[in-house]
């Protein structure tokens, strides 16, 4: 484990992730297809209809979506040492999509909350059988370990793809796959509020998790209960992922690149990095969809599609940055 020095950069990055996700809110809010004037807020019930009907739950939704699987992925990564790892590089988007397209093809009309638990639980099932893999092949180079999720996630994708196709469901695949939160009102978005819940509960348990992450032999010398914490860390990147892929749809690279960057700044102490992590997702979150939203105004590009082009740039910026070895490879 490596802890960044207490610097002047390390003791302003809070702050500094704090304030851009507030004024992203902001901007967040007043951006949007109707033209709605701010100053009318207390004096026109339209203006004010479409602040609370549509503007505030979205930016709710984007702020919790964000931070939710940010800290999935730090969770993912830290459990399986590794740091690329993430729900979408561990097969947990495409096992939770499959879940998903389950609920919808066995019972047809299930509540928003039935499908998030059959999500759920093949989210998990997922993510367990990759992590079970990961511990019995013998591998030598880390960039090994997101290969095996990749080949999972490709295997669960193909097969829901295949019945997709069966039952004319492809379009609504291919948006879970891809996060759209053009629909977001109220009354559509209130499920979040469980990944923001899982996320809390993350925090309350980063010590075990800090302490987990550094192998069975050293948890179980400091008295943690290895496969319990595994189980309770997995559960959280679990839930969060899957309520984010029912209610909006997965958004590639955050759960990879967001714990990349807030590790490089302050080091890998969980308890430390966990509320920065939140705080960086939430803001890539919601400087995507603002992007989205302006480029070609009064249409949006989905939010997953701006994550996708940022996250690939990121993620070649780290694999390549100096001291890298794999830069040089």
């Amino acid at each position: 484990m490596t802890r960044a020095p207490r610097t002047a950069t390390t003791a302003a990055t809070p702050w500094v992730a704090a304030a851009a996700v507030l004024c992203l809110a902001v901007v967040s809010m007043l951006v949007g297809a109707a033209e709605s004037d701010v100053r009318a807020l207390w004096s026109d019930p339209e203006v004010r209809e479409v602040f609370v009907v549509s503007r505030v739950p979205r930016t709710l939704a984007l702020v919790l979506s964000g931070a939710s699987l940010a800290v999935a992925g730090l969770i993912m990564q830290h459990l399986a040492r590794n740091r690329f790892v993430a729900p979408t590089t561990a097969g947990t988007v495409d096992a939770a999509a499959v879940g998903l397209l389950v609920a919808v093809l066995v019972v047809p009309g299930i509540a928003v909350m039935g499908k998030v638990l059959i999500a759920l639980v093949f989210s998990l099932a997922g993510t367990a059988l990759f992590i079970w893999l990961i511990q019995r092949v013998q591998y030598k180079d880390v960039l090994l370990v997101p290969l095996i999720g990749l080949v999972l996630g490709g295997v669960y994708r193909a097969g829901a793809e295949f019945f997709a196709y069966r039952n004319n469901l492809t379009q609504a695949l291919n948006t879970w796959f891809n996060a759209d939160f053009s629909g977001i009102i109220e009354g559509r978005y209130e499920t979040l509020w469980l990944a923001a819940a899982a996320a809390g509960t993350a925090y309350a348990f980063a010590n075990l998790f800090t302490a987990t992450g550094m192998g069975e032999a050293f948890a179980t010398n400091v008295g943690v209960n290895y496969r319990a914490i595994m189980a309770t860390g997995l559960t959280i990147a679990a839930m969060s992922t899957a309520v984010v892929v029912v209610t909006v749809g997965a958004i590639p690279f955050l759960g990879l690149i967001v714990p990349n960057v807030a590790t490089l700044l302050l080091g890998d102490n969980l308890r430390r990095v966990l509320p920065v992590t939140a705080l960086l997702g939430a803001a890539l979150v919601l400087g995507c969809d603002i992007v989205g939203r302006l480029l070609i105004h009064p249409y949006e590009i989905a939010v997953g599609t701006i994550v996708g082009v940022v996250g690939s740039a990121v993620f070649l910026a780290i694999l390549m940055r100096r001291g890298n070895r794999y830069a040089a490879a």
